[in-house]
């Protein structure tokens, strides 16, 4: 970013904060979390094997005979979840699989536990192969894009709109640690001090057969972003949103929530004194699982309208209602 950026900083939570227009007196701040799901080294057994515990929610019926990275100070680590064959179990393992994470081991080709403690250290941290595979249509399938696809859109939309005329400051924040508590979201709108911010992250699609027909609003890939209502978000933050996005002919998708949502607009919403939040769900289908899918055309189509809002902002645009 540093071709577009006026600011580029790091915190001591790693969260990395870039802004444009900063001299600005109101503030726009748009997050997406840089971190994944993944895995934290735990035991390494007389065989070699890793054992590992999660971090974040690890769906562990979708490790066995999936790819592991265990990234050390010296590079990372390529392993197999190990899987007993089929032939060696049981009938009950067959009718009946548990699939339990403390049981799992990574599988890095050591010879003895001698040699794996050489190259892995306990508390290692431990993700799925990190690797995109190109789908048809424009979609991409990866481990990650929760929420690396909203890091992507907020670092896209600064860089659209850096070299425009803007009336407020505008900070995109890769934050951290999202999956395991919001955390990095909730220092990082300490310090920058929003006036308004607006969180990325996926959604559920609805477009597979394994989505629920009524647990979840609709939501398909390739149409849009939708855009979130309910105790969370600011009404006049999503009505702008809803405008921009028509007058800038850019496809939604409205996802109501009556509960608070698990993301960084959470965090973003109770800072401070308060903050006029918003929020971007981009469609993901199989979260949480090493082959998630996202469209590039949502991604295209989200940092275009969250570009547009930015500029569409002026010193005395309010957010309060009256």
């Amino acid at each position: 970013m540093k071709d577009y950026a006026d600011t580029i900083e790091s915190d001591v939570h790693g969260n990395l904060i870039v802004g444009i227009n900063t001299k600005a007196k109101r503030r726009l701040m748009y997050a997406g979390h840089c971190d994944q799901i993944g895995f934290m080294v735990r035991h390494i057994d007389s065989h070699g094997c890793v054992y590992v515990d999660p971090l974040g929610g690890i769906d562990a019926t979708v490790v066995p005979g999936s790819r592991a990275t265990i990234h050390t100070d010296k590079g990372p680590i390529h392993g197999v979840f190990g899987r007993k064959p089929i032939h060696l179990q049981s009938a009950e393992e067959r009718s009946r699989p548990k699939y339990e994470l403390q049981k799992c081991w990574i599988d890095i080709g050591a010879k003895d536990e001698a040699e794996a403690k050489k190259l892995v250290k306990i508390g290692a941290p431990v993700t799925y192969a990190l690797d995109v595979l190109e789908l048809q249509n424009g979609m991409i399938s990866a481990p990650g894009l929760d929420d690396k696809v909203g890091l992507f859109i907020v670092m896209e939309a600064l860089r659209l709109c850096a070299r425009s005329k803007l009336s407020v400051a505008v900070y995109s924040v890769s934050t951290v640690q999202e999956e395991v508590g919001l955390r990095g979201a909730t220092t990082a709108a300490y310090g920058v001090d929003p006036d308004v911010g607006i969180a990325v992250d996926v959604t559920f699609s609805s477009d597979n057969p394994g989505a629920s027909s009524t647990k979840s609003s609709p939501c398909e890939l390739g149409k849009g972003p939708g855009l979130y209502s309910g105790p969370n978000i600011n009404p006049k933050v999503e009505q702008m949103l809803q405008k921009v996005a028509k007058g800038k002919k850019i496809p939604t998708q409205p996802l109501p929530s009556s509960r608070l949502l698990g993301n960084d607009t959470r965090a973003l919403q109770a800072t401070r004194a308060g903050v006029a939040a918003g929020c971007l769900g981009i469609p993901n289908r199989y979260m949480h699982t090493p082959v998630e899918v996202c469209s590039l055309k949502d991604l295209e189509n989200s940092a275009k309208l969250l570009a547009e809002f930015a500029k569409q902002l002026g010193e005395r645009t309010s957010f309060i209602s009256k």
